[in-house]
């Protein structure tokens, strides 16, 4: 999933920082009207925009767009670097994914915007120079290549089956027979890569697209729920509210 970033002139910073998070709660939800949100990680957790999950890891950078809602599950205490910013629509736009793995370029994307949170607040032509360096830095780095080995065949197999398939009735021999590995070691994959269960996953990822359908979509609710695979009303009302701490129609009401 990329988005388009305008980076032909520099950037107006509003904020920079270090975050520090996961201590009172394990999730948050932001959404920043008029300003990007830009982090770098050191630790592993969840993002989730426009309707889909993505891992963190130490060394990943993500790029959430203005007045986009992000929802952010952690492990534990987490910490990352973080930019405010704003952008001018001027020249053509850098297409970026919207979690990368920076790889060896990390440390120095990481330097910089420790660089600029020295130099904050106070509007210091350092900052802009730090956060616009930093951007370009995360939005040209090269796709880090992926070990071509059969368990990442074979999660890969999985997830996109899963993703492909909420509104199906989905079991956990089924997803493995599609992946072609045993049951068991799609359990340990799924340990290994996303920390849940596969059949915790499955849920994990019906709800959060029932909770974007509902908050960014004009479906109805029964035709949300048999979207993602929950046609049962009664059953999707409860999963809402153990799952997302409100009913269907409060999630959409609160927007």
């Amino acid at each position: 999933m990329t988005v388009p970033l305008y980076l032909e002139r520099a950037p107006a910073v509003a904020n920079v920082g270090v975050g520090v998070h996961g201590v009172r709660s394990l999730r948050d939800v932001f959404q920043l009207r008029g300003l990007w949100q830009f982090h770098v990680y050191g630790y592993s957790a969840e993002l989730t925009l426009l309707g889909a999950t993505h891992p963190v890891r130490p060394g990943s950078v993500s790029f959430v767009p203005p007045g986009e809602q992000v929802r952010f599950d952690y492990r534990g205490r987490s910490e990352h670097l973080f930019a405010h910013f704003s952008t001018e629509h001027v020249g053509e736009p850098c297409l970026v994914p919207v979690v990368r793995d920076a790889g060896p370029a990390a440390a120095q994307i990481s330097d910089m915007l420790r660089r600029a949170v020295d130099a904050f607040p106070g509007g210091s032509p350092q900052v802009t120079a730090e956060v616009w360096a930093a951007l370009w830095r995360a939005a040209t780095v090269p796709e880090q290549p992926r070990p071509a080995t059969a368990a990442h065949d074979g999660l890969t197999r999985a997830l996109a089956h899963i993703e492909a398939n909420l509104a199906q009735p989905l079991t956990v021999p089924a997803v493995a027979a599609v992946a072609d590995v045993s049951h068991n070691h799609l359990t340990r994959l799924f340990r290994a890569h996303t920390g849940m269960t596969v059949v915790a996953y499955i849920r994990h990822r019906r709800l959060a697209r029932a909770r974007y359908l509902l908050t960014s979509s004009t479906m109805s609710i029964p035709a949300v729920a048999a979207t993602v695979g929950i046609p049962d009303l009664q059953a999707f009302n409860k999963t809402c509210r153990r799952e997302l701490g409100a009913s269907p129609r409060a999630l959409r009401a609160a927007g």
